[in-house]
């Protein structure tokens, strides 16, 4: 099925759940807009798809200093992303 080009399943797995969050991101938005806004911790108005970018961009820096610094296995990067993630969620 993705013999096509040189995926793997971890990578379309990936591809799909960013696809779901900007989904499900998409759908609360429609749903009640705008109720979202908030000051965090970094005195920043962000609203859910602010947060929602803040903690992809920070979860890609994560990895990809994990990587740089010590290589794999990436498991304790993927809870350090996650944990900033819920982090990006809930104070930011």
């Amino acid at each position: 099925m993705l013999s096509w080009m040189a995926w793997t399943w971890q990578t379309a797995a990936f591809f799909i759940a960013l696809f779901a969050a900007i989904g499900v991101i998409t759908f609360i938005e429609i749903r009640w807009p705008g109720t979202s806004e908030r000051k965090g911790v970094l005195r920043l108005t962000t609203t859910r798809g602010d947060r929602l970018f803040l903690g992809l961009l920070g979860s890609a820096y994560i990895s990809l200093a994990w990587l740089g610094i010590f290589g794999t296995p990436l498991w304790v990067p993927l809870g350090l992303a996650m944990a900033w993630l819920i982090f990006c969620f809930w104070k930011v």
